[in-house]
């Protein structure tokens, strides 16, 4: 144990130094009056189709030059496409009015937009790293991310394009401890304005008339920008505000009204509830246990010393078979293997983000995080797999290190790369081109492989030690079961418990993933996780006693496949998740989800079921040694 925590340590450190998880503009900045602020153009999303697009596959206004502005593999992966924008911000200097650009619009062009703003996308900003927001609710201060596109009617006859963003920055001033200005919230407020042309396109002090001005924001204007399907073209003026507001949110404090953006009173006691639930369930499950095993043992005990003729019973009656090795053994091994890697690599990202590493500030960090750690943790996969095909006595270890190193990671790749052919056929955001497709690949080929073979070497040069009862030549037949100890009904029944554990957890990250909102409660979802992994371990304890007792010794597959089922309960929730809080209309999106629903479920799949093997495994190494058997 010390050896792997060692390990463990300086994988750490490698993983750290090799991808780094903070990111450059996560500390404090100070602007000077008159310095630049850069607005910087992210992805489009909605909820509808669950594809982004980019800011400038739209016609709005283009600087001269488009550059990239994404710093990390996390970003790419989370389909973000952040690049510079047109708009011109400087410190403290207020802009009543700016025209922007303005142009024709083509026939194509209208159609394209009308398209987004009936798919309801919403455009992404980012100012000093701080989402644009619009408010839903002053008095409660509620916001949404975002400003949609443009509106449509509720007859769906009208579509108007919001081409004026008033733009309120706040920031917070404080001598004593620093010099200049903290941006501490970006607030737009989109409209859409039929603006007339009274004004001199070569001053760039000139505007419409019709523009409303942050000192008179509620002067009546035209009529709003129409978008006609049949038309031929529109003439668009796109034109913005800015004001400089002053505020006493300190800079620590600025995410609140972003993170705010979900449920947190309900997601609070709701989780609360949960946990007492099933905190309660698992102290009940094992006192049963502790009493009823306590029983056994001393019965036993007492027949070994009182020599009768009454014959044995229960699980000590399978002692020579109960360490039999199982069928199929090595896929057991490998998908053991699997398992601890997803384990480890959860356990320690949540960890990070605990410590507040992977806070929603630090942008594409949390995805990076996982995929990093996810390939060095193949050094696990390989060890436990290594070593647990070998107490299976198992010769072919260079096949098992194959299907360890290839086959649940060659699933998630396989589908990864066909998802994103999908997208990329749509010409979303979302799609990662080849770069980030060669670095995956060189993540798992120069990186997860190795470390598998690596931790498959020394798996299989670990001594192991032998069982604590012998195993019979001839495997005894297994007696007729009852139907509640089948193996179908036990394992449908055993993964109810651990599914309870995370459902309502499930629920907020699904709505985070899904419906673009962050996701902050890192502390209860590391609370959630332990008790998950208490669940695991103590149902299929019980599950495993139960079947001992019924003098059925194949515990060894079951005990996977107990703990396990709880990712069958959560791929069902994420069913009934898209049909009653989606609402996905596309096929590519429904592609899409199923698609990285399913491999989140077999991963949940992989980490449970190895919680449960493992919990069986000890708890039948313990109780066999207790017992004298011939």
């Amino acid at each position: 144990m010390k050896r792997i925590v060692g390990v463990l340590v300086v994988v750490l450190c490698l993983c750290y130094a090799v991808s780094g998880w903070y990111l450059p503009g996560v500390a404090p900045k100070e602007f000077a009056v008159g310095e630049v602020v850069d607005l910087k153009v992210n992805k489009m999303t909605s909820v509808h189709t669950q594809l982004p697009y980019g800011y400038y596959s739209l016609p709005y206004c283009k600087p001269k030059t488009i550059e990239d502005a994404r710093e990390n593999l996390g970003e790419h992966l989370a389909g973000d496409l952040i690049e510079n924008s047109a708009y011109i911000l400087t410190m403290m200097d207020e802009v009543p009015c700016a025209v922007l650009c303005d142009f024709n619009l083509t026939r194509e062009e209208i159609n394209l937009f009308r398209k987004r703003i009936q798919q309801e996308y919403r455009v992404h900003w980012i100012v000093d790293n701080l989402p644009s927001a619009t408010i839903t609710d002053p008095d409660l201060e509620l916001y949404e991310a975002g400003f949609p596109v443009g509106e449509i009617t509720e007859d769906k006859q009208l579509y108007f394009l919001n081409n004026h963003i008033a733009i309120t920055i706040y920031y917070h001033q404080d001598p004593k401890l620093y010099t200049g200005y903290r941006i501490v919230r970006f607030v737009v407020k989109a409209s859409s304005i039929a603006h007339s042309e009274d004004y001199n396109r070569d001053d760039v002090t000139s505007y419409p008339k019709t523009c409303p001005t942050p000192k008179s924001p509620d002067t009546p204007h035209p009529a709003p920008l129409v978008l006609s399907e049949n038309s031929n073209g529109t003439r668009v003026i796109f034109t913005y505000s800015v004001q400089w507001s002053a505020s006493d949110i300190a800079w620590s404090s600025r995410w609140d009204v972003y993170l705010k953006m979900t449920n947190g009173q309900v997601h609070w006691f709701s989780i609360v509830n949960s946990l007492m639930i099933v905190l309660f369930l698992s102290t009940l499950v094992a006192v049963i246990m502790t009493k009823i095993l306590r029983r056994d043992i001393n019965r036993y005990k007492e027949l070994e010393m009182t020599p009768t003729d009454a014959e044995e019973t229960g699980w000590k009656l399978v002692h020579g078979d109960v360490f039999r090795p199982p069928a199929n053994s090595m896929l057991l091994s490998v998908s053991v293997g699997a398992g601890i890697q997803t384990l480890i690599m959860v356990f320690i990202t949540i960890i990070f983000a605990v410590l507040g590493f992977l806070s929603p500030a630090n942008r594409g960090a949390l995805m990076k995080t996982m995929v990093v750690l996810f390939a060095f943790m193949g050094l696990f996969a390989g060890y436990f797999a290594g070593k647990l095909y070998k107490t299976f006595k198992g010769k072919a270890w260079k096949k098992l290190t194959l299907l360890t190193a290839f086959l649940y990671p060659g699933i998630d790749f396989v589908i990864f790369f066909t998802l994103n052919a999908l997208v990329k056929g749509q010409k979303s955001s979302g799609a990662v081109d080849w770069s980030v497709l060669l670095t995956l690949a060189a993540l798992w080929g120069g990186i997860s492989v190795p470390l598998t073979f690596l931790g498959a070497f020394v798996g299989f040069q670990q001594v192991i030690p032998d069982p604590p009862v012998k195993v019979h030549q001839i495997p005894r037949q297994v007696p007729e079961q009852v139907w509640y100890l089948k193996s179908t009904f036990s394992i449908l029944m055993g993964g109810i418990l651990p599914f309870g554990a995370i459902f309502i957890e499930l629920f907020f990250i699904l709505t985070s993933i899904w419906q673009h909102q962050f996701y902050y409660m890192f502390g209860f979802l590391f609370i959630v996780f332990i008790i998950l992994f208490i669940t695991c371990a103590e149902i299929t304890v019980v599950m495993c006693y139960f079947q001992l007792c019924a003098e059925d010794y194949d515990w060894w597959w079951r005990s996977f496949l107990t703990a396990g089922a709880s990712a069958l309960y959560v791929f069902l929730y994420s069913v009934f998740y898209y049909f009653t809080k989606l609402q996905i209309y596309s096929v590519v999106s429904t592609l899409l989800y199923f698609g990285y629903t399913f491999i989140m479920s077999l991963h949940f799949f992989l980490l449970t079921g190895s919680i449960g093997f493992y919990a069986c495994y000890y708890f039948v190494s313990i109780i066999y040694k207790y017992i004298k058997a011939d």
